[in-house]
């Protein structure tokens, strides 16, 4: 049987009230993370006000 591991992690955005991802940051951590044998599962912004996001949180996984 098949057996993953998971790993989250948050992410800062930037902005007066959010809602800006800075790309070449978070392009590092992605790659980073795939040398490890990280594979992106999913990724979505939390929800502060108004529609605008504070942090961003990305879902990896790996085989065990």
């Amino acid at each position: 049987m098949e057996k993953w591991e998971y790993k989250t992690i948050k992410i800062q955005l930037k902005g007066f009230q959010g809602g800006i991802l800075e790309i070449e940051d978070f392009d590092d951590k992605l790659n980073k993370l795939g040398e490890q044998g990280w594979e992106l599962v999913s990724c979505f912004s939390t929800n502060a006000a108004q529609g605008y996001g504070r942090e961003a949180i990305a879902v990896f996984k790996r085989r065990h």
